[in-house]
C-alpha cells in the first residue's frame, strides 16, 4: 500500500532524489508493533505542536519589534490591529503550553514503559536534549512581550547563573548584554527564540532516525520477534493518530477561544517597569516544578545545582534502572512508585506557583527529596529486588489471545533477575 510510482513525473524525481521511497518506507510501510495504545499518540502530537509553533512564530515575527521601548506596544499592535493577530498570538502562546503538556506525557509514557532502556539510550537522550531546548526557547519567548512578568522573570532566572563560582557573573552579564536586563537582552532573546526551534527540528529528525533504527518500544516492553508482531504504520496508526489529533485540537481550541489567558499571568499585560517589582514572580506553569526544586533548598548555589540535576538525572536512566524488564505493566512495585513520582511532580508544580513559605515550603522539600530518591535510590534497588510478572512469548501471541496489549498468561514465561 505504498506511494504509487507509475506516474512519469514521480519516476523522474525518484530516480534523481529518492524522496517518495523514503516517505514510503518511513510513513507507510514502516513495520510498527501491533499493540501500541493511545499513549503513543503523543509523539506525533509533539511534532504537530512544533510545526504550529514555527508557523505562527514566523508570522508573529513579521509584526514584532524587538526593542525595549517598542516591544510591548508592538505586541498590543498584533493583538488589536493585525488581521487575526489576536488568534495567531493566542495559538502561539497556548501552543507552547500544549507542546509542553504533550511532551511531558510523552516522557512519562517512556518512563512507564521503559523506552529508555537498551538499545534506545540515544533515542532517550535526544528526547531530553529536545526538552532542554524547548525550555530555553519558551523562557526566551516569555520575555518577548516585555510585560512585568517577562521583565522580572528574565531578571530572576538569568540571575541564577550568578551562583556559579568564578564564572557566574560574567555569564549573567553576557546573557544580559550589559549590567541589567534591557534592550540588548531583548534582542539576544528574540534572535535565539527564532533560531532554536529550527535546531529542535534537526534534533527531531535525529530522534526519528534513532526511533526507526530499532523500532518503537511497545506496552509489553518485549522485542519484535517476527512479522506477526508488526503491522504497517499506514493506515492503522495514521488513523489512530488522526483521531488523537482531533481530540487534541478540541482541547487546544477550547483554550484558544474560551480561556486564552488562563495559563498566563495577568501581570504580563502591564508594561515592564524596572522600578516596580511584582508581588510574586513566577515562570510559566511548565517550568514551575523546577522552580519549586530551586526554592526548596535554602542555599542559592545548591538550589541551582538541584534544579539542573533534576533534568540531567534523566540522562542516567538507562543505567539507574537495573531491571531486565522494560514495561511497568509487569513490575508491580515499580508501577506504584511511578504513580507516586507523578503525584510528586504535580505537587512540585503546585508549590512552584505559590510563595516559598509555610506548608508550600514543607511540601516542596518533601517532593524534592522524593524526586531524587526515586531516580537515585528506589529505581536501582527495585530493579534488583523486584520479582516481575511473567512476560508473554511475543506481541502477536498476546494480541491474538487478548485482542489488545495486555499480557496473555497462557503464552507467558517467567522473566526475572538471574
Amino acid at each position: 500500500m505504498g506511494i504509487q510510482t507509475n506516474n512519469s513525473i514521480v519516476k523522474w524525481i525518484e530516480y534523481r532524489l529518492p524522496v517518495f521511497s523514503t516517505l514510503n518506507h518511513s510513513l507507510i510501510d514502516y513495520p510498527t508493533p501491533r499493540n501500541l495504545n493511545y499513549w503513543y499518540n503523543f509523539g506525533s502530537l509533539a511534532g504537530v505542536c512544533l510545526v504550529v509553533q514555527i508557523i505562527t512564530g514566523i508570522v508573529l515575527a513579521m509584526h514584532y519589534t524587538p526593542h525595549a521601548s517598542m516591544a510591548f506596544d508592538s505586541t498590543e499592535h498584533i493583538m488589536r490591529d493585525v488581521n487575526y493577530g489576536w488568534l495567531l498570538r493566542y495559538i502561539h502562546a497556548n501552543g507552547a503550553s500544549m507542546f509542553f503538556l504533550v511532551v511531558y506525557i510523552h516522557i512519562f509514557r517512556g518512563l512507564y514503559y521503559g523506552s529508555y532502556k537498551m538499545p534506545r539510550e540515544l533515542l532517550w537522550w535526544l528526547g531530553i536534549v529536545i526538552l532542554l531546548l524547548m525550555m530555553a526557547t519558551a523562557f526566551m519567548g516569555y520575555v518577548l512581550p516585555w510585560g512585568q512578568m517577562s521583565f522580572w522573570g528574565a531578571t530572576v532566572i538569568t540571575n541564577l547563573f550568578s551562583a556559579i563560582p568564578l564564572v557566574g557573573t560574567p555569564i549573567v552579564e553576557w546573557l544580559w548584554g550589559g549590567f541589567a536586563v534591557g534592550n540588548a537582552t531583548l534582542s539576544r532573546f528574540y534572535s535565539l527564540h527564532y533560531l532554536l526551534p529550527f535546531v529542535i527540528v534537526g534534533l527531531v529528525m535525529l530522534h526519528l532516525l534513532a526511533l526507526h533504527q530499532h523500532k518503537s518500544n511497545n506496552p509489553l516492553g518485549i522485542d519484535i520477534k517476527g512479522p506477526q508482531d508488526t503491522i504497517p504504520f499506514h493506515p492503522y496508526y495514521t488513523a489512530k493518530d488522526l483521531f488523537g489529533l482531533g481530540v487534541f485540537a478540541i482541547v487546544f481550541a477550547g483554550f484558544v477561544f474560551f480561556a486564552p489567558n488562563y495559563l498566563g499571568h495577568p501581570d504580563n499585560y502591564i508594561e515592564a517597569n524596572p522600578l516596580v517589582t511584582p508581588a510574586h514572580i513566577v515562570p510559566e506553569w511548565y517550568l514551575l516544578p523546577f522552580y519549586a526544586i530551586l526554592r526548596s533548598i535554602p542555599d542559592k548555589f545548591l538550589g541551582v545545582v538541584a534544579m539542573f540535576a533534576s533534568i540531567f538525572v534523566l540522562f542516567l536512566l538507562p543505567w539507574l534502572d537495573t531491571s531486565r524488564v522494560r514495561s511497568a505493566t509487569f513490575r508491580p512495585i515499580y508501577k506504584q512508585v511511578f504513580w507516586l513520582l507523578l503525584i510528586c511532580c504535580v505537587a512540585l508544580g503546585w508549590v512552584g506557583a505559590n510563595p516559598p513559605e509555610g506548608i508550600y515550603l514543607v511540601v516542596g522539600r518533601i517532593a524534592t527529596t522524593f524526586y531524587f530518591l526515586f531516580f537515585l535510590v528506589l529505581m536501582p534497588l527495585i530493579g534488583w529486588f523486584e520479582r516481575p510478572r511473567p512476560l508473554p512469548e511475543s506481541i502477536g501471541a498476546s494480541v491474538a489471545k487478548t485482542g489488545g496489549g495486555a499480557p496473555a498468561d497462557a503464552h507467558a514465561k517467567p522473566e526475572g533477575r538471574v
